[in-house]
């Protein structure tokens, strides 16, 4: 996939396929509401030409899915989530929402893949398709592209999923070869009938990402979550210290990215702190325009105390600033 939005949106399309005959709510999809508004704006442009209604499921205040709200997607064809959402919360009561929504709803989940090395895969509570963006395994921001994302499915979806599948098998002299399976799907043979029409070649990215991923391993990538774990946990303590500045859900455990409401314009401050040399987190107003007052600030492995440090002196002399 090109990113986590293309692997989502591919991930709903491949669920309909898979379920709408056979759904009471044919070629509808219900879809978080914390999904963040550039993911969604792929999703509808995926879905809409091809007739899927796409229907929203609130959140609580405090942050989590309205599980209650969950049963209205009851034998629809999928529901999508994403765990952590778009303000980086972990909402634990997700690990439910099979039982809620039935076993026929294909379940969808978006996920922070560095989050893997610490919290239970989403398939072991039920999960049918899990995406993600493959960009923090070995890529480089690169100004926006090109990345890669991430699709893995069970074996009900397999012959429906998008893209190539690349398949173990032996050659002629019994050694491990590498070779594309399954390709009845794709384009080149099937071609207005093919499940996918991704076509621009994401090999050498995604060659990029299985080298970074292998080098990591499951204890490296363990160790990798921890320190991004540390990170963002030791800049929101610090950031929430600052007097004015809240938690817009302090209840809710994060992984790499914390929301927080100041007690001024967050456009205004970020203004300042650029000024200082200090880049202090993405203005929430962006996404959602009453969120004027919010920001969504993240860490990564490479995030220092020192860089937790400048930030905090940053932001808090610009609200100063701007409040006066």
């Amino acid at each position: 996939m090109y990113d986590a939005s293309t692997a989502a949106a591919e991930a709903i399309t491949c669920a309909v396929r898979v379920r709408s005959k056979r759904s009471s709510q044919p070629n509808t999809v219900y879809v978080s509401e914390f999904v963040p508004p550039h993911r969604m704006s792929v999703i509808e442009n995926y879905t809409q030409g091809v007739g899927i209604d796409i229907k929203i499921l609130p959140h609580r205040d405090d942050g989590t899915l309205d599980l209650e709200a969950a049963k209205a997607a009851d034998d629809s064809c999928a529901v999508y989530v994403e765990q952590p959402n778009a303000f980086g919360s972990m909402d634990e009561g997700l690990m439910s929402l099979r039982s809620i929504i039935g076993e026929k709803t294909a379940l969808i989940v978006g996920v922070d893949v560095v989050s893997l090395g610490l919290i239970e895969a989403p398939g072991n509570w039920g999960a049918d398709i899990v995406v993600g963006e493959g960009q923090p395994f070995g890529i480089g921001p690169t100004a926006g592209g090109p990345i890669y994302g991430i699709f893995a499915c069970t074996k009900d979806y397999l012959r429906l999923m998008p893209g190539r599948i690349v398949g173990q098998s032996l050659d002629a002299d019994g050694k491990i070869a590498y070779t594309l399976t399954l390709s009845t799907r794709e384009q080149h043979i099937r071609r207005h009938r093919a499940t996918s029409n991704i076509c621009s070649n994401e090999t050498l990215i995604a060659l990029m990402g299985a080298m970074h991923m292998s080098l990591l391993g499951p204890e490296g990538l363990e160790r990798l979550a921890l320190r991004v774990t540390a990170a963002t946990q030791i800049a929101l303590e610090t950031v929430a210290s600052i007097e004015g500045v809240e938690l817009i859900y302090p209840e809710s455990p994060v992984f790499r990215e914390f929301a927080v409401r100041l007690p001024c314009s967050s456009r205004e401050a970020l203004e300042r702190m650029d000024s200082m040399g200090v880049m202090g987190g993405f203005d929430l107003s962006q996404w959602w325009t009453p969120m004027g007052d919010c920001l969504l600030i993240g860490c990564d492995e490479r995030t220092t105390k020192e860089d937790i440090e400048s930030l905090s002196s940053a932001l808090s002399a610009s609200i100063s600033e701007v409040s006066s």
